[in-house]
C-alpha cells in the first residue's frame, strides 16, 4: 500500500472501479461520509460516476474492511463509531504496527533510514505549520502522520503485514478526522524521539514510544468529546 493512496487521482493502468473504490474510501475516512449515512446507490452512482454493479463490488470491499455496514434489505450504511471500536481498533493497531516495527529495526537499511528521515521531514515541516498557525491543516497532518509510520515498518518484510496494518491504521485515522483536532506540541515531539529511537535500532524503547504515542493519541481524540 502506497503513502499517497488518499490521493483522488488515477495513476496508470488503475481502472474506473479502483479509482472511485479509492475515492468513497477517502471520503468515509475523512468524514465526508459520516457514520451512519445512508450510501444509496443511485447517488453514489452520480458522485463517483461508475455503474450499480461496480458500486456493489466496492461496497463489498468496504463492508470487509468495517467502513461499511450493510442491514438486509435496509441497504448499506457508513460504519458507526463508538469509544470502544476506538480502543478496539488503537489496540490492533499497536498489535500490528510494534511487531512491524520490531522487525523493520532489526532488518532495515540504509535505503530505510534514509525513508524514515524523509517522511519525518514531511510531518516535521506540516506539523510545525500547524503549531504556528500558518498553512496546513489537519487532514495533510494525516496524510503524512500516515506516511512516517508506514515508512518506520515498511522494512519488515511482509507484504501481508503491511496491507493488514494499512487498512487497520485507516480505520485509526478516521477518528482523528472526525475530531478535526491535532493534538499539538506533544505529538510533535514524539515523532522526532521515534524517528531518533528508530535510527539508533533501539527496539524496546521505540516500540515503549509508540505504545505511548498512540495511547495518547485515544485519549485526546476521547476528550474532544465528539465520540459518542
Amino acid at each position: 500500500m502506497l503513502a499517497n493512496k488518499f490521493d483522488s487521482a488515477g495513476v496508470a493502468g488503475e481502472t474506473v472501479g479502483e479509482i472511485a473504490f479509492r475515492r468513497i474510501r477517502t471520503d468515509i475516512i475523512h468524514g465526508r461520509l459520516k457514520p451512519l449515512d445512508r450510501l444509496k446507490l443511485d447517488v453514489l452512482r452520480e458522485s463517483y460516476a461508475v455503474s450499480v454493479s461496480t458500486l456493489r463490488e466496492i461496497l463489498s470491499r468496504l463492508i470487509s474492511e468495517e467502513f461499511v455496514v450493510a442491514e438486509g434489505q435496509r441497504g448499506f450504511h457508513v460504519a458507526p463509531i463508538s469509544q470502544q471500536g476506538l480502543h478496539d481498533i488503537a489496540d490492533l493497531r499497536l498489535l500490528l504496527e510494534t511487531h512491524a516495527l520490531a522487525r523493520s529495526i532489526a532488518l532495515g537499511d540504509l535505503n530505510w533510514e534514509g525513508n524514515v528521515v524523509a517522511a519525518h521531514y514531511k510531518l516535521s515541516a506540516v506539523e510545525n505549520q500547524l503549531l504556528d498557525g500558518t498553512y496546513a491543516d489537519v487532514e495533510e497532518w494525516v496524510k503524512h502522520d500516515w506516511g512516517f509510520h508506514h515508512a518506520t515498518i515498511s522494512a519488515c518484510n511482509s507484504p501481508s503485514l503491511m496491507q493488514t496494518h494499512s487498512s487497520v491504521f485507516d480505520r485509526f485515522l478516521r477518528y482523528h478526522m472526525l475530531v478535526l483536532d491535532f493534538r499539538g506540541p506533544a505529538a510533535a515531539a514524539e515523532h522526532a524521539q521515534l524517528r531518533d529511537l528508530v535510527l539508533a535500532r533501539k527496539t524496546e524503547a521505540a516500540v515503549d514510544l509508540l505504545r505511548s504515542h498512540v495511547g495518547s493519541g485515544v485519549a485526546h481524540i476521547l476528550g474532544t468529546g465528539k465520540i459518542p
